[in-house]
């Protein structure tokens, strides 16, 4: 089996308070997992040390093999991340925007990946437009493409579809879905939308005050807490953590 994403007994500590305690988790080639738990559960911090904005207090991330403390930057180039609540430069065009982290990524034949992405994400129009100009969904389209414009084997998501209507929002996921497929890249996948996790996720860590409380398939938490759906798997363990035990 191969796992292109290995964490192992990873902490973060900020002073006396312990953000992430130990956690462990792989995540396989071709596979989407979904990290859940609410606000102030670790996700971020877990994110942010898998793309090496923090440095891990104790453990080990592995990507393709490689230990992140030892091979940062060849680990950076297979790579990248988004987030809603991070946007591209606003003055720039979409497609200097592209140029750019493009250029930043050294990618070859860096026209036909913009041209590649343009297509799949129906940028045509949006090329020469101004990124701050345009709508929540737009910037969407825009912010992936940006995501995927080094080819990365390893795919962090933070919230991908907040605030999408729901016709950009289904056009995203089956997107994600399909290029998966293609690519055979690992996508780790925080979000609160618990429909989108059933749809997309193959496997599912629960999160709580830094720690995995739960994991399984979402049918297999559904039916292990005697619930109806993911939603309710969730509020379950917001809102109660013994009872996980």
């Amino acid at each position: 089996m191969t796992y292109l994403v290995e964490v192992t007994n990873l902490k973060k500590n900020y002073s006396s308070k312990e953000a992430v305690k130990g956690i462990s988790f792989n995540i396989k080639e071709n596979e989407i997992l979904g990290l859940l738990g609410p606000n102030g559960s670790g996700k971020t911090t877990t994110i942010g040390m898998l793309l090496g904005l923090l440095k891990p207090s104790a453990g080990e991330i592995k990507i393709n093999k490689m230990s992140f403390e030892n091979n940062r930057i060849e680990i950076l180039e297979k790579i990248n991340f988004i987030s809603p609540y991070i946007e591209l430069p606003k003055k720039l065009t979409v497609k200097q925007n592209l140029t750019v982290y493009g250029k930043l990524y050294n990618i070859k034949k860096l026209k036909d990946r913009i041209e590649y992405l343009t297509e799949k994400l129906r940028l045509h129009d949006l090329l020469n437009r101004i990124t701050g100009e345009l709508s929540s969904g737009q910037k969407n389209r825009a912010s992936l493409a940006k995501a995927l414009i080094n080819k990365p084997s390893v795919l962090l998501l933070d919230e991908p579809t907040a605030s999408l209507d729901p016709e950009i929002g289904d056009f995203v996921r089956t997107f994600l879905e399909e290029y998966k497929h293609e690519n055979k890249i690992s996508i780790l996948l925080a979000s609160h939308n618990m429909n989108e996790v059933s749809r997309l996720c193959k496997s599912v860590l629960m999160m709580k005050n830094g720690e995995i409380i739960d994991k399984g398939t979402p049918l297999s938490l559904i039916n292990k807490h005697g619930r109806a759906n993911l939603e309710e798997v969730f509020l379950k363990l917001s809102r109660n953590e013994n009872e996980f035990n």
